[in-house]
Parts: structure tokens; C-alpha cells; sequence
């Protein structure tokens, strides 16, 4: 288990200190530096699924649990985890989901900008 810790988490730091980077190139008053991470984000998980499902199961260099872990959910996961949430919706599409697809974007967005704009309100208000 440590030692899954430590590769999520020197994953997410390469991936958060690259965001940090792009952000800070790019946004200028259109966060553009956003978008991109975030398209990017999912370009990179899709290739990372796709390769991960070409050369098969556990076994080769680059499909065994540990590189999954540091590169989708550490780096992808730092980097944007607008990339996580799009590879579990493709993946709902991809099983005929639609309702769920649906309902998981729509609250996904939804409840996530009332999450943001409640704690404004708390800490503003106080």
C-alpha cells in the first residue's frame, strides 16, 4: 500500500507541477492554460487506456499496475482529474449507459459549481 502511495504520489506531483506550469504560460484572463490542460489531460489518459489495452495483461514494462497507477492515477490525476472524470464517462457511454452518463455530467458540473459557490457563501458570509 505504501508503496502505491508513493508512486499516486510522485505521479501527481509531476503531473500538478506541469498544470502549475501550462496555467501560468497560458491564462490570461480566459483561463486558455485550463482548457488545454484539461483537453490534454484526456488525450493523454486515452492514449494511456488504449496502450495499456493493446499490449494486453500484466507482464509487459508498461502494463503493470504500478505504471497504470503513476501515470493514470498519478500523473493524470495531478495533471487533471477532468481526465478522470471523462474516462469514466467514456466508459459508461462505452457500456450503454446513457442514462447514467448523463446523470453522472450533469451532476458532476452541477453540484460541483454549487460546491464552489456554497463554500464562497461560508467564507464570504463569516
Amino acid at each position: 500500500m505504501i508503496k502505491n502511495l508513493l508512486l499516486v504520489g510522485l505521479g501527481g506531483a509531476a503531473g500538478s507541477m506541469l498544470r502549475y506550469l501550462v496555467g501560468r504560460a497560458l491564462n490570461a484572463g480566459i483561463p486558455w492554460g485550463t482548457l488545454i490542460v484539461n483537453v490534454l489531460g484526456c488525450l493523454v489518459i486515452g492514449l494511456l487506456s488504449g496502450l495499456f489495452e493493446r499490449v494486453g495483461g500484466s507482464g509487459h514494462a508498461i502494463n503493470t499496475p504500478e505504471v497504470r497507477l503513476l501515470l493514470t492515477v498519478g500523473f493524470c490525476g495531478g495533471f487533471t482529474t477532468f481526465s478522470a472524470f471523462m474516462s469514466e464517462g467514456l466508459a459508461m457511454l462505452r457500456a450503454g449507459d446513457m442514462l447514467l452518463f448523463g446523470l453522472y455530467c450533469a451532476g458532476s458540473v452541477l453540484l460541483g459549481l454549487a460546491a464552489v459557490w456554497i463554500g464562497r457563501v461560508i467564507v464570504v458570509s463569516y
